[in-house]
């Protein structure tokens, strides 16, 4: 029976909404040169992700990541490096599926379904063809060991193929998670400047100046204060102008000069 812990993460794990950024299905064309990599350096591949999964810190490498019995107890705080280096290589599927695991808790992602259907039939597979082999050593029939070595075959296929293809989905989500696609962040917007009451025209802003306005024949510019000289033809012509000064010197303070005589 399962400890009470890991009980726990699996129904945690059942609660994920979170997905890969690409299926099993689409990793091979998002990033056909790492599946290649992958497939062909398959325990490389497995050791570079996971101390990547890890931030390069070797200082936080566990066994598996701590997900076997074994973890923990293997001497991983000693040399980190040879450690992850012989799990990569005597236990590769463990080590594919606990860096696989690592991450689905880091990001709590789910597994699809056809993910899990891809995987299923990998494992599947893998057990058909043991059972086909142990059944050929034990009858000893020629027919029964050749159909259980292209049984095998297929298998060693079909497991190379999806794990090359998992590992890719692995690295993808990890560029996801570095940044190196999707949307970036925002950009930091520049300091505006505050106008003073001793600028003429406020500082600008980042807008454009706007074409075209004023139209041509308006003034760049108003005027300042009044001007000197009314507007031609103002006043009408039979209203008096400007009285001079001398008008009002023959009549006594207090008094008020008559009206002018307007035109009737």
């Amino acid at each position: 029976m399962a400890p009470k812990q890991d009980m726990e993460k699996m129904e945690l794990r059942k609660n994920f909404r979170n997905v890969w950024h690409t299926d099993l299905t689409h990793s091979i064309q998002n990033d056909t040169p790492y599946c290649c990599f992958a497939l062909w350096c398959a325990p490389c591949a497995s050791y570079l992700l996971r101390k990547r999964a890890l931030y390069d810190d070797m200082s936080r490498y566990v066994c598996c990541a701590g997900y076997m019995p074994c973890s923990g107890r293997c001497g991983e705080t000693k040399c980190p490096q040879l450690c992850l280096a012989t799990e990569v290589f005597c236990c590769f599927a463990n080590s594919v599926a606990s860096t696989r695991f690592l991450l689905q808790d880091e990001f709590q992602i789910q597994t699809t379904k056809c993910d899990n259907c891809i995987i299923g039939f990998m494992v599947c597979l893998s057990q058909v063809a043991c059972i086909f082999s142990i059944v050929a050593c034990i009858v000893g029939i020629d027919e029964l060991s050749e159909a259980s070595q292209l049984l095998t075959c297929c298998s060693d296929m079909v497991y190379c193929t999806v794990c090359a293809c998992m590992q890719t989905q692995h690295k993808m989500e990890m560029d996801k998670r570095d940044g190196k696609f999707g949307p970036q962040p925002m950009a930091v917007p520049p300091a505006q400047q505050m106008s003073r009451f001793d600028q003429a025209i406020p500082p600008a802003v980042g807008y454009p100046p706007q074409q075209g306005y004023p139209p041509s024949g308006y003034p760049q510019h108003p005027p300042q204060g009044y001007p000197q000289h009314p507007p031609q033809g103002y006043p009408p012509s039979g209203y008096p102008q400007n009285p001079p000064p001398s008008a009002y010197s023959q009549y006594p303070p207090g008094a008020y000069p008559p009206p002018p005589a307007y035109p009737k």
